[in-house]
C-alpha cells in the first residue's frame, strides 16, 4: 500500500478515470456544508507561551502509503500556520497498532487526567466500542471543526459524533480480465464462479485485513435486513447460521483447499503472480498496484450486488488530551478541500467531504459517478463474528 511521496501526478488522471469507471454502492448526497478556512483556529489552538507552537502527538497506523500521506499533510499544514506543530507517532499495521488503544483506555480506567495522545486514527469497529464503553474520545462538532459542516451529516451521527470519517474506501473485485472475461454481478453469481472455478478465488484471513474481512460479513448478512448491519444487538448472531454454512461450503473450493492469507497484501500478491483469478481487495491498495505495474496490466475492478462493504479512516481526540484546540485545528485542517485533494490524488482514497466541496477539476473526473461505501456498523459483534469465523470455517 505504498507509493512515493509528494505531489506527483503523471499518471494519475489515467487512474482516476479507472477509478470513475468502476460502479460503486450509494453516491454521497449533495446536502449543503459550509466553506472552512483552512487552519481557521489556529490563533486559538497556541495553549503554549507567547510565540510557543502547540505540538500535538498523532498516533496512526497502516500501510506505508497512509504513513506519506501524514507527512505530506503535517508539511502543508505546518507551512500554513505557525501555532501548532505535529508529532507523527507511527505504528506500522500488524505491529502492536491495539497498544495505543489499550494506553488510553487504561489512563481513563484509571482516572488521569492527561494522556499524550492528542489525537488518535482509530479502529471503526473496536476502537468504537471501547469508546461506548469507557467514554475515552471527545463529541466533536462544526463550533470546533467548522469543516465538519462539509460533510455528509449522516455519517458523523452514525459515529455518535465521537471519530470523524477523514476518508474511505470500498472493497471491490479484483480480477485478472484475461482469465475472468465477464466477472460475477451478484453475490450468488459469486459464489458460483468460486465453484465452477476451484482454486481460483482467495480471501484473506478477516481477522488481518478489512478486504477479507468484508468479505465474511457481507456474507453473514446477505439475507439480513438492510437495517441490520447497524444493529449491535447480540442477538442477532442467531441470525448468522446461514451465512457460515455458505462460507463453510466455500472453503473445498478456495485457495489451495481453504488456505486464507495473511493481510490485505495477501490476496495482492496471489492475484499478481497468477496464484489466482479474482480477489475482494481495497480500493485504494488495487488502484495504486496497478498504477505501479505491481499488478498485471489486465487486473480490472468491479462492484457486485449487494455491495462489499468500505470503510473510512477516523480522527479521534481523546478526552485527556491537555492539547484539545491544537487538534481541532489540525483536523479542521484534514477536512479542507485543500487537504482532501491530497487524499484522492496520494493514495486513492475517497474524500471525507462531499464531492460538491472538492475542486473543480477532480469532480469532473468523478462526474456522475457514485464513491460512497457501505460501511457495518457492528461494535463488539465484529470481533465475534471473527471468533466465530476461525472456529468454523478456517478451522474445518
Amino acid at each position: 500500500m505504498s507509493m512515493n511521496r509528494g505531489i506527483k501526478r503523471k499518471g494519475k488522471a489515467m487512474l482516476l478515470a479507472t477509478l470513475a469507471a468502476v460502479t460503486l454502492l450509494a453516491g454521497c448526497s449533495s446536502g449543503a456544508g459550509k466553506n472552512g478556512a483552512d487552519a481557521s483556529a489556529a490563533e486559538g489552538a497556541s495553549g503554549g507561551g507567547s510565540g510557543s507552537p502547540t505540538e500535538i502527538s498523532f498516533y496512526f497506523s497502516g500501510s506505508q502509503n497512509v504513513q506519506e500521506l501524514w507527512e505530506h499533510l503535517k508539511d502543508m499544514y505546518e507551512q500554513k500556520q505557525d501555532k501548532v506543530k505535529v508529532k507523527l507517532v507511527y505504528i506500522p499495521s500488524g505491529q502492536g497498532e491495539q497498544a495505543t488503544m489499550n494506553r488510553i483506555v487504561a489512563a481513563k480506567r484509571a482516572g488521569k487526567d492527561s494522556v499524550d495522545v492528542d489525537l488518535y486514527e482509530a479502529n471503526g469497529g473496536s476502537d468504537m466500542a471501547a469508546d461506548k464503553k469507557d467514554g475515552v474520545f471527545e463529541s466533536l462538532s462544526e463550533q470546533q471543526i467548522p469543516n465538519l459542516g462539509l460533510m455528509n451529516p449522516a455519517n458523523m451521527k452514525d459515529l455518535n459524533y465521537k471519530a470523524v470519517p477523514y476518508r474511505s474506501s470500498s472493497v471491490l473485485l479484483a480480477y485478472n480480465s484475461e482469465k475472468v472475461p465477464s466477472p460475477p454481478k451478484t453475490l450468488d453469481d459469486l459464489y458460483a464462479w468460486i465453484h465452477e472455478h476451484p482454486g481460483r478465488f482467495a480471501y484473506n484471513d478477516p481477522a488481518t485485513g478489512g478486504s477479507g474481512e468484508s468479505f465474511v460479513l457481507t456474507t453473514l448478512y446477505k439475507s439480513l435486513p438492510e437495517d441490520a448491519i447497524h444493529n449491535q444487538d447480540p442477538n442477532i448472531m442467531k441470525e448468522w447460521d446461514k451465512g457460515f454454512e455458505q462460507l463453510k461450503a466455500l472453503g473445498k473450493d478456495m485457495y489451495q483447499k481453504g488456505v486464507y492469507p495473511k493481510k490485505n497484501q495477501g490476496t495482492l500478491d496471489l492475484l499478481a503472480n497468477g496464484e489466482v483469478d479474482m480477489i475482494p481487495a481495497w480500493s485504494d491498495m488495487a488502484l495504486e498496484q496497478i498504477n505501479k505495474k505491481l499488478l498485471p496490466e489486465t487486473t480490472k475492478l468491479a462492484q457486485i450486488e449487494p455491495a462489499f462493504t468500505g470503510g473510512p479512516g477516523l480522527l479521534t481526540v481523546p478526552s485527556m488530551s491537555k492539547h484539545k484546540e491544537a487538534a481541532y485545528d489540525f483536523i479542521d485542517f484534514v477536512l479542507s478541500p485543500e487537504a482532501q485533494a491530497e487524499v484522492v490524488n496520494e493514495i486513492y482514497g475517497f474524500p471525507g467531504i462531499e464531492w460538491s466541496h472538492m475542486p473543480s477539476e477532480l469532480q469532473e473526473k468523478f462526474k456522475g459517478v457514485s464513491v460512497s461505501y457501505r460501511s457495518f456498523n457492528l461494535g463488539e459483534l465484529e470481533s465475534e463474528a471473527m471468533k466465530r469465523w476461525q472456529r468454523e470455517v478456517a478451522g474445518q
